[in-house]
């Protein structure tokens, strides 16, 4: 820790101004960093991800060679960014990032720092798997600059790791929780987050709550729960086409959310966004960056990146990536530059914006995109028509101009909001998509 604050101070000191960066989008300060390397793809996995065996590791192990290979390219990639303001929010993701060395981590973080600068006081977070350290590893993880974990536990039932495809069990999760809750505790960590997935196979309601009365008992501050999607390509989706797959139906699903957000809420936690539960404090603040539509960096194989309000993803495979790279020397993506800069367009903000608890004011982010008084008060009451449903239904909750999804019957069928807002979206006329003022 103290190694990365000495070189966040020089790096500020360089670091070039916000003042300075016009555009109707403020200057990103948040990164994201993919590590698409894992020991194995789990069942349910389609992310750009490159699998190395069980026993890999970026000490000089098996698939070694292969991280070094790719960490080349990848402080290429940062090194090839334009300048920019300092950073409040670094996440490396994956993939298994704590795959890598605590030096190979510092070794990034630094490159960043170079490149932009490191706020003071910045959240940095590594997505930590539970068969992939111990808690020496750990210490040298808060030592290199870390400051909040991500730990992809999913389930603390041996039976669903399995049927998953993951590589710990219940006891290695538990101990690395009680690791995690020291850290936290001696201050050594800010926070730690604990990732679950519901909607699984032959899931039940008891054995749901058992779940998150284990995830409460840990201490975790944070909580991260994804509802199960079956993406093409994996194997759940085979053997769902098998009809090998029994998984909860729409009434099970709701109840499993409602029970989510009552028990939680009961235990102190705020469901700030849809996937989303922390105590007072422990929000994480790069989460909140992708949903309130601000600008982001992105580097790494498979990692979308919107600095300026364009969305650039890189390829998803390592040779495709590194063709990718190899352009970039020549030329940096235009989306890249500042000079690109622009407002994300108002669907976007509607879209991300609603995934909050605190939801999105319409006639306000119709101005933060260029809109004018006759383009709001000619387009924008067809849009609070065609959610007058779901208000009556109590899916949609109006306070003033403010609309936000109701928790937890609006979250949990939230497509019914958003369709709503996509055919209003569809339905006006081109040129006020493009530009607002008709």
């Amino acid at each position: 820790m103290v190694r990365l604050v000495a070189a966040q101070s020089s790096c500020r000191q360089h670091a070039p101004s916000s003042d300075g960066w016009p555009g109707q989008m403020s200057a990103p300060r948040t990164a994201y960093v993919h590590i698409p390397f894992c020991h194995r793809r789990c069942f349910y996995c389609d992310f750009a991800v490159v699998p190395l065996g069980d026993k890999a590791g970026g000490g000089g192990g098996p698939g070694s060679a292969s991280i070094d290979s790719y960490l080349e390219q990848l402080h290429a990639e940062i090194a090839l960014s334009p300048k920019g303001p300092p950073l409040a929010t670094v996440y490396i993701g994956g993939g298994t990032p704590s795959l890598l060395t605590p030096e190979q981590i510092h070794a990034l973080l630094n490159r960043l720092c170079r490149q932009f600068g490191v706020q003071a006081g910045a959240e940095i977070t590594l997505e930590m798997d539970p068969a992939s350290f111990d808690q020496h590893d750990l210490q040298a993880l808060i030592a290199a600059g870390i400051n909040r974990v991500s730990l992809g536990g999913q389930s603390f039932d041996d039976g669903v790791l399995e049927t998953l495809g993951r590589r710990h069990r219940s006891d290695a999760l538990m101990q690395c929780c009680r690791w995690l809750a020291q850290a936290c505790h001696e201050g050594e960590l800010r926070s730690w987050s604990l990732d679950l997935i519901r909607n699984l196979p032959n899931q039940t309601l008891e054995g749901w709550c058992e779940q998150l009365e284990q995830a409460l008992a840990v201490a975790a501050p944070h909580l991260s729960i994804y509802d199960l999607q079956v993406e093409p390509g994996t194997v759940f989706a085979w053997r769902q086409q098998r009809g090998e797959l029994p998984l909860p139906d729409d009434d099970l699903a709701a109840d499993l959310m409602a029970s989510t957000s009552q028990r939680l809420r009961r235990a102190g936690f705020c469901r700030y966004e849809i996937s989303n539960y922390a105590r007072p404090g422990h929000a994480s603040r790069h989460n909140r960056v992708y949903w309130s539509g601000a600008g982001w960096w992105g580097f790494g194989l498979g990692a979308t990146s919107a600095p300026w309000g364009e969305r650039l993803a890189r390829p998803r495979t390592r040779e495709a990536y590194g063709l990718w790279l190899t352009d970039q020397h020549q030329a940096v993506h235009p989306s890249l530059h500042r000079q690109s800069a622009a407002a994300l367009p108002l669907d976007d903000r509607l879209l991300v914006g609603l995934r909050r608890h605190e939801g999105v004011h319409l006639l306000d982010q119709a101005r933060a995109c260029g809109w004018d008084e006759r383009s709001c008060n000619r387009y924008l009451p067809a849009l609070e028509r065609r959610w007058t449903k779901a208000l009556q239904q109590r899916l949609l909750l109006q306070e003033g101009g403010r609309w936000r999804l109701s928790d937890p019957e609006g979250m949990a069928l939230s497509n019914q909001v958003l369709v709503e807002l996509m055919c209003w979206w569809e339905s006006l006329p081109a040129d006020v998509v493009r530009s607002p003022s008709p």
